[in-house]
């Protein structure tokens, strides 16, 4: 997935949850939408470069979007995250109609935000010989102090109820999936964050064992001359149902 011409800039802060305050090289500052619902944990840190996306809309309120941060690294180094939650659909059907998800490639047919129960899941894929899947899309970006990747970041019953819908659908025969969207070139493992949302961690571990499937999969930032220009899916990465964040590793 391609970004506009990103524009880079220092975060000062996040606040009303939509709304992040930028400073602009030469000192301009600009308020960008921020498109994440979530409590941003660990990803909303002022001082860091963050890039924006310049809107084309002419009558939109906003003229920028908060699209990545960069964070730095226990290592020295650098990693970049996305914290546009709505990319990561996005991603994950450029990488499903790619086939560069081997367990999930081969299907016919593909659609978005599938009706399942009163439930809303993100994809179907159906295919005459093997069936019907159903996908439920979920972006990771909370790295904790032990170095390891947890999800969610704060107590999530809507991500729970997905769960359950999922369970329903392997308890009836269909294939279920749940695919973490790894938007955090730090992250090398996921687990779910029982010490945010333990409900979530305990129905993870017992729909998984109901039959429903969970992937992980590592997002790729693509740069030129430093500018990010491009987001994709790339390597498969471990996820660890048991592992929970060690009492040595304080939390805010």
């Amino acid at each position: 997935m391609k970004y506009p011409a990103l524009v880079p800039g220092i975060l000062r802060r996040r606040y009303k949850r939509f709304l992040a305050d930028v400073e602009l090289a030469g000192g301009e500052l600009v308020v960008a939408h921020c498109p994440n619902t979530g409590s941003m944990r660990a990803v909303n840190v002022p001082g860091c470069r963050v890039w924006l996306a310049p809107s084309t809309n002419p009558a939109r309120k906003l003229a920028w979007t908060w699209e990545l941060i960069e964070l730095p690294q226990p290592d020295g180094g650098v990693a970049l995250a996305s914290v546009h939650t709505g990319r990561a659909n996005g991603i994950v059907e450029e990488a499903l109609l790619a086939g560069r998800i081997p367990s999930l490639a081969g299907y016919a047919w593909l659609k978005r935000e599938a009706k399942v129960d009163g439930a809303r899941l993100d994809f179907r894929l159906d295919d005459p010989q093997r069936g019907t899947t159903f996908v439920e899309v979920k972006q990771v970006t909370l790295k904790e102090r032990d170095g390891h990747g947890y999800f969610p970041d704060a107590v999530s019953e809507r991500g729970t109820r997905h769960l359950e819908t999922l369970a329903r659908l392997a308890a009836e025969g269909q294939r279920a999936v749940l695919l973490f969207c790894v938007a955090h070139t730090g992250i090398d493992d996921v687990a779910p964050a029982a010490h945010l949302d333990p409900v979530y961690a305990e129905t993870l571990r017992r729909v998984c064992q109901a039959g429903v499937e969970v992937l992980a999969y590592a997002c790729d930032v693509e740069r030129e001359t430093q500018r990010p220009v491009a987001i994709g899916l790339g390597r498969s990465l471990p996820v660890s149902l048991q592992r929970e964040l060690a009492a040595s590793s304080p939390v805010d």
